[in-house]
């Protein structure tokens, strides 16, 4: 598995159709997304930025890609969402949503440690 994040900005005039947009996805597009092995696929909002999250357990990543980009409800949903985005990727990438790099990720346990036992049932 290998996780993905990915920010783009929101055009402020076409926050509420995206909003309103994702409030029900099509299934179609939630399905073909699956079948890509996307797996946790979560978007946040901040100010006008988008930050995308996903999980992708696949192990032909371009091709998979590829498949999202051919299924026709997709590209029709895209017709849709993308003019209420504005790219900032890198000019010349190829990417629409500029990808981010991971600086961090908590484990489920410290790498050669035991779990710290005083802190459970603290609520914190």
């Amino acid at each position: 598995m290998k996780r993905h994040g990915c920010v783009i900005r929101l055009r402020p005039e076409q926050r509420e159709t995206y909003l309103r947009l994702h409030a029900a996805v099509w299934p179609s597009v939630e399905k073909t997304l699956r079948e890509a092995n996307f797996r946790n696929y979560t978007i946040f909002l901040h100010d006008d930025l988008l930050f995308g999250y996903y999980e992708y357990v696949g192990d032909d990543y371009e091709a998979d890609l590829g498949l999202i980009a051919a299924d026709p409800q997709t590209q029709e949903w895209w017709k849709l969402t993308d003019p209420c985005q504005e790219s900032i990727a890198e000019p010349g990438s190829g990417d629409w949503w500029a990808p981010m790099r991971e600086v961090w990720h908590l484990t489920d346990e410290a790498v050669g440690q035991a779990p710290d036992l005083t802190r459970q049932g603290s609520g914190s």
